[in-house]
């Protein structure tokens, strides 16, 4: 398993039903063997976002050219 706990990964899939997109950040607040992960989401308030437990396909690490940005919330029932 390449993820750790606390480890800050990207999402590599949209999430519409959490309102979560491809790039958003989020932290491993858990690992299961052999490869789920999972994963809190949180907002720039602080507020939780999502939990989700995702497998690894689902994330990437941070990459060195990376660039962090903010968007606006936009769940769709």
């Amino acid at each position: 398993m390449k993820h750790k706990l606390l480890d800050c990964v990207v999402l590599a899939k949209d999430l519409p039903e959490f309102g979560l997109r491809v790039g958003d950040l989020g932290t491993i607040v858990a690992v299961y063997e052999p490869a789920g992960l999972e994963i809190e989401f949180i907002k720039a308030s602080g507020e939780t976002q999502a939990v989700l437990t995702l497998t690894e396909a689902d994330v990437r690490p941070i990459k060195a050219d990376d660039i962090m940005s903010v968007r606006p919330l936009s769940l769709r029932a």
